[in-house]
């Protein structure tokens, strides 16, 4: 049994999508990012830097992980799933999650924060993130052209990028013209497994959302 720690955005998506995908036996605990309960200090005893998602794997001497690509790439590789046993596919795979660890995710994440949460409206600030969240789309489309996914099979990068891609809408990032892109996301979405890893820890109705003005993603 896996014990996960998540609240409803991309990252902790990422966890749960992985572990429905692998058909994991897991445990999913909702952690209230709006009261802080990420900074309360038994969860900071789980991840000191205070963000979810988190794992606990019981059968695994209790082993705790933090950072969702690290929490992937361990699921794939106790699993023996969507992660390639030959090193170049392998490593072609990793390149791809890193690229959304270290681009899609941040970059989307700061265009969320400056087009959606700030109480001071920068557009310098929109314009910079959305540009370069764009730029990021077009490269993963550019790619698509000629794969199905983004490496061979359907991997663990691909659950990474589409679990942040999917949510463009609310980054005010435009897909226009990015058919490759569309494609690839709406064949994961049709992945029963994937769609039902987004609604965990709970299904976010996207009207509710709208007329709050703000959400958790």
């Amino acid at each position: 049994m896996i014990s996960l720690y998540t609240a409803p955005t991309p990252n902790g998506w990422k966890a749960s999508v992985a572990l429905e995908e692998m058909q994991l036996d897991y445990k999913a605990h909702t952690i209230d990012l709006r009261k802080g309960e990420q900074k309360q200090d038994w969860f900071v005893s789980l991840n000191p830097n205070a963000r979810i998602p988190v794992i606990t794997d019981h059968d695994n001497a209790d082993l705790t992980l933090f950072e969702s690509g690290a929490i992937m790439l361990y699921l794939a590789e106790k699993t023996g799933q969507f992660l390639p046993s030959e090193p170049s596919k392998r490593y072609q795979v990793l390149q791809w999650l890193m690229f959304q660890v270290g681009g899609v995710g941040p970059m989307m994440g700061q265009a969320n924060v400056f087009y959606r949460y700030m109480d001071e409206t920068i557009p310098r600030a929109i314009t910079r993130y959305q540009n370069e969240c764009r730029r990021l789309f077009e490269v993963l489309d550019k790619h698509l052209a000629d794969h199905e996914y983004l490496v061979d099979d359907y991997s663990i990068a691909d659950m990474a990028n589409w679990c942040w891609v999917r949510t463009y809408k609310w980054s005010g990032v435009s897909m226009d013209g990015l058919e490759h892109l569309r494609r690839w996301k709406n064949s994961i979405e049709a992945r029963p497994l994937a769609r039902k890893g987004v609604e965990v820890p709970h299904k976010i109705i996207p009207e509710a959302v709208e007329k709050a003005g703000k959400t958790l993603i």
